[in-house]
C-alpha cells in the first residue's frame, strides 16, 4: 500500500485524533512526526483492518544519526561511544557518519540520513560551532520538523537544544591551576579563532588573566593554529618564546605537541614549562610525563544529548530540554605529572 486513498486517509486521521497531513507522512515514511503520534497512526492502521505499508518497517528501526569529526581526536570516538550506547538502551539504532579531509561533509551526510528517514540528528562539533558557517542549514531541517541536538558549539535563535562544556570555567580552572604553581608567563594554544569554543575560551583566559594577575592585555599569550599535534607544537613554540613557563591548551592532541615543542628546545616538561590539555581523552593519563588536563563530561554530555533528542522526539519539544536552550556542564581539572612549581623565566 505506497499510500491510502483519500477516504482512507480520513478516516485513518479521526481514528488516531490527527490531521490527514500527519497520517500522509506517517505513511509515506517522512520524518518529523513525534513517535507517539506515529505509534497512533499506526494503530489506527491495524484497528481499521489496512495493512501497514513495507516501508515503514525501516522507519520502526528507529534509526538516529550521529555526525562526528574526524576520529584521530579521541575524544569524538568516546562522545560516539556514550551516545550510541544512551541510543540502543531506548531502543534507537544509531547511523554513525565520521568527517574526513576531503570526504563527505556534514549537509551532504545529513541528506543521506534524512533520505533514510531518520527520527533525528545529534550533530557534535559539527557547523554549529564555525561562526563563519551558514546556520540556515540548521533552521530548514527545524522546519521541516526533524528533531536535532548540537553538541558543542551554537547558533543564536535556533529552535534546537544545545549541549555544551564550559568553556570559561574550563579556562578559570586551568589558569587557577598554574597560578597556585607560581606561573605569571601563561600562554594559551587553541585552534582557529572562528569557532564557538575557541571564542568561549579566549574570554575566559581573559577573565581568568585579569582576575589573578591582574593582566588585561594578554593578546601576546593567545596563539591559534590547529586542532592537532603540529598545531599545537607551532602554537608553543611562538609561546615559549616570548616566555611562558605554563601553556594552557585546547585540546588533548595540542597539548602532546606542545610538549614535543619544549622538549625540542632543550628544555623539560614540567621543569622547565608546565603543560594543560582539554578534553581528557582516553589513554591520555599514560602519556609521558601523564597530562594535566580539564575533563570534559563526556558521559553527562552524551547522555543528555540523547534524552534532548528523545522527548523532543517523543514529546514535540515538550520534554525537560525546552527549545533554543544551551545546557552547560562543568568541566573538571584532572592534575597529574605534566604541570609542577615555576622556575624562573626563561
Amino acid at each position: 500500500m505506497p499510500s491510502a486513498p483519500r477516504a482512507r486517509l480520513a478516516d485513518i486521521a479521526v481514528q488516531a485524533g490527527v490531521s490527514e497531513a500527519t497520517v500522509s507522512r506517517v505513511l509515506n515514511g517522512r520524518s518529523g512526526v513525534a513517535e507517539a503520534t506515529r505509534e497512533a497512526v499506526l494503530t489506527a492502521l491495524d484497528v481499521l483492518g489496512y495493512e501497514r505499508p513495507v516501508r515503514l518497517a525501516r522507519h520502526s528501526a528507529g534509526l538516529i544519526g550521529l555526525i562526528v569529526p574526524e576520529l584521530d581526536n579521541p575524544i569524538f570516538p568516546a562522545f560516539a561511544q556514550v551516545i550510541e550506547s544512551a541510543l540502543a538502551t531506548h531502543g534507537y539504532t544509531p547511523v554513525l557518519c565520521t568527517q574526513t579531509p576531503g570526504g563527505v561533509r556534514e549537509d551532504e551526510y545529513t541528506q543521506m540520513l534524512t533520505e533514510r528517514g531518520v527520527a533525528g540528528i545529534i550533530f557534535v562539533s559539527g557547523l554549529h560551532s564555525d561562526t563563519s558557517a551558514d546556520p540556515s542549514r540548521y533552521v530548514a531541517l527545524r522546519r521541516r520538523g526533524l528533531p536535532i541536538v548540537l553538541v558543542n558549539g551554537y547558533v543564536e535563535g535556533l529552535d534546537a537544544p544545545f549541549v555544551s562544556n564550559d568553556d570559561v570555567t574550563s579556562m578559570d580552572l586551568a589558569v587557577t591551576h598554574l597560578v597556585a604553581q607560581g606561573h605569571r608567563r601563561i600562554g594559551l594554544a587553541l585552534g582557529p579563532r572562528q569557532y564557538v569554543p575557541v571564542i568561549r575560551k579566549i574570554d575566559g583566559f581573559r577573565q581568568a588573566m585579569k582576575r589573578h594577575l591582574g593582566l588585561s592585555d594578554v593578546d601576546d599569550s593567545i596563539e591559534c593554529s590547529l586542532f592537532s599535534v603540529e598545531g599545537g607544537a607551532a602554537a608553543a613554540r611562538r609561546l615559549v618564546e616570548t616566555g611562558c613557563t605554563g601553556i594552557i591548551c585546547g585540546s588533548d592532541l595540542m597539548a602532546l605537541g606542545a610538549i614535543r615543542a619544549v622538549r625540542d628546545r632543550g628544555l623539560t616538561v614540567p621543569g622547565d614549562v608546565s603543560v594543560i590539555g582539554y578534553d581528557d581523552s582516553p589513554l591520555i593519563a599514560f602519556t609521558d610525563p601523564p597530562l594535566t588536563t580539564v575533563r570534559q563530561s563526556v558521559h553527562a554530555m552524551g547522555a543528555a544529548a540523547v534524552r534532548a533528542l528523545l522527548d523532543d522526539i517523543h514529546g514535540g519539544g515538550t520534554g525537560s530540554f525546552a527549545p533554543r536552550t544551551e545546557y552547560l556542564f562543568r568541566p573538571e581539572l584532572v592534575v597529574r605529572g605534566s604541570t609542577a612549581a615555576a622556575r624562573v623565566s626563561l
